[in-house]
This record gives C-alpha cells, sequence and structure tokens, in this order.
C-alpha cells in the first residue's frame, strides 16, 4: 500500500475479494490492487472457509469477563497463538485481544480485573444546588468572590489588548479603535 490511506472494507468488498482468491487471484495482487491489508486478507480468507459467507460479516462485539480474558492470554502465552488465530479461535477483535496481552504482561492476571468504568466521572456533571437557601453574608462573599473573578478576567484583556497595540505600533500599523 504505497500513498492510500487505509480504508474499511465492507461487506460487498469482502465477498469480492474472497471470489477473486477462489479465481486464483493471489493474496499479494488483491493487496496491491484493492489496498486491503495482507494479513487481514488472510484472515478473511480463513474465516470464509471456516464460517462461510457470515464469516464476513462484522461480528457483534463481546462482552469479555475475566474468565474469557484469562483463557484467551493463557492459550495464547502457553500455546504460543497469534493474534489473529487467537482472533479467529474465540471471535475477538485482535485489536481487543492485544491490549488484554499487553494489560496481561505488564500487570499480571490482576489487571485483566480491572475495567474502565464508562461515562462521564463522578463529580464532572452541572454543581447541585444547594436546598438551603444562602445567608446574607455568604451571599455577599460569593458576589464579591464573583466581581473579583470578573475583574482580574477584564485586567488580563485589557493587558493583552495592550500588548497587541504595542506590537502593531513596532510593525509600523495603526491598532484597530474597537
Amino acid at each position: 500500500m504505497s500513498d492510500r490511506k487505509q480504508k474499511k472494507h465492507g461487506y460487498t468488498e469482502r465477498l469480492k475479494y474472497v471470489r477473486l482468491i477462489e479465481d486464483g487471484i493471489s493474496f499479494k495482487a488483491i493487496h496491491r490492487k484493492y489496498g486491503i491489508n495482507y494479513t487481514q486478507l488472510q484472515v478473511l480468507w480463513t474465516k470464509y472457509q471456516e464460517y462461510g459467507v457470515s464469516g464476513l460479516l462484522k461480528s457483534k462485539n463481546i462482552k469479555a469477563d475475566y474468565a474469557l480474558k484469562k483463557e484467551i492470554v493463557l492459550d495464547i502465552e502457553e500455546n504460543h497463538l497469534t493474534l489473529y488465530a487467537a482472533s479467529l479461535k474465540y471471535r475477538a477483535s485482535s485489536q481487543r485481544i492485544s491490549e488484554w496481552l499487553r494489560q496481561y504482561r505488564t500487570g499480571g492476571l490482576a489487571a485483566l480485573i480491572s475495567t474502565k468504568r464508562r461515562g462521564r466521572p463522578p463529580g464532572m456533571g452541572r454543581p447541585r444546588k444547594n436546598s438551603k437557601p444562602l445567608t446574607e453574608l455568604e451571599r455577599l462573599r460569593k458576589e464579591n468572590q464573583e466581581l473579583k473573578t470578573e475583574n482580574a478576567l477584564l485586567k488580563k484583556v485589557r493587558a493583552l489588548v495592550e500588548e497587541r497595540n504595542a506590537r502593531l505600533r513596532e510593525i509600523g500599523q495603526e491598532p484597530s479603535k474597537n
């Protein structure tokens, strides 16, 4: 693949590649002509031979628990399976399996247990409104703090505008009146 970007190959393209292989076209020729990764093409051919046309469909994401991750990783380590062979055997993506292998090799089996929580972390949402009203003193302190913050922001903006105007004067341009 020379200057082409990697592209996704849909079901119809994958079926076309398999039909070309059946017609006797080599993997390398298909790789060169259509830009599909050579190894990916081999995996497609293996899936086609094992599962038929349904093997070319995009497989559903599997919900891998600790037991399945452990089984896959240990099978790869003990039997020296390649990522693609494990991917075919367990019907999981090779990228996901390589991530599990990396976790296992750096942190052991215990690293496979931890899972990243999905969604926004707690405390990242909008601040909750207090159910009790603020006292007069608290309200005035809050307002005072907001005014100090606004004042600091305006000072910073003024300094940036003056700095820009000074630079424009140095190069001989007139600053805008805005």
